[in-house]
């Protein structure tokens, strides 16, 4: 983390990221707030076609606090569902407790706050308009920047990305080019 020195550089900024974007009606999702994440699925490369589940989450900043679990809590924190994150609270904990300086007890409440790992979503409250999810996605970093770091770090320096589009699928066009 360069001793907590953010630099600015963007990381992201001449990369390609995959992304996939759902558009999906309100009225679809029903009366009450939901719980959104992925899941992303592999191919057992079995005979049969079996897919295996190889990565999850929803807040995708917090993989930096799942890449500091053991392999087998990592594993299992991937594979799973976050029904049953509270499995993995303490281990977020001792995680929160290297990288902010958290006392243990304070660290399990935060890291208590952060699971299970889904994006709440009321789909009949009046929410952010898809031009404004670039700021969201901005605040949002902001807080899991000081979450993370204890209040330490509040801001990475990076500027808001100018290339998303105004309707769907919001997603700038690509920076790199194919040959075929």
């Amino acid at each position: 983390m360069n001793n907590l020195q953010f630099t600015g550089d963007d990381y992201f900024a001449d990369q390609d990221v995959c992304s996939i974007v759902l558009e999906v009606p309100n009225s679809a999702l029903g009366p009450k707030e939901v719980g959104l994440w992925h899941r992303t699925l592999v191919s057992a490369g079995g005979p049969g076609g079996d897919w295996v589940q190889a990565e999850r989450g929803a807040r995708p900043l917090q993989f930096f606090l799942v890449v500091g679990l053991t392999g087998a809590e990592r594993d299992a924190y991937l594979t799973g569902e976050p029904a049953d994150d509270i499995h993995f609270v303490a281990a977020f904990a001792h995680a929160l407790e290297h990288t902010g300086g958290y006392t243990p007890e304070e660290a399990r409440r935060v890291a208590g706050t952060m699971l299970p790992e889904i994006l709440s979503y009321d789909p009949h409250a009046h929410g952010v308009l898809p031009r404004q999810w670039p700021d969201a996605h901005r605040r949002r970093r902001r807080c899991f920047l000081a979450i993370l770091t204890n209040g330490k770090v509040t801001e990475d320096k990076v500027g808001p990305h100018g290339d998303l589009l105004a309707e769907f699928p919001y997603l700038g066009p690509s920076r790199t080019t194919s040959d075929g």
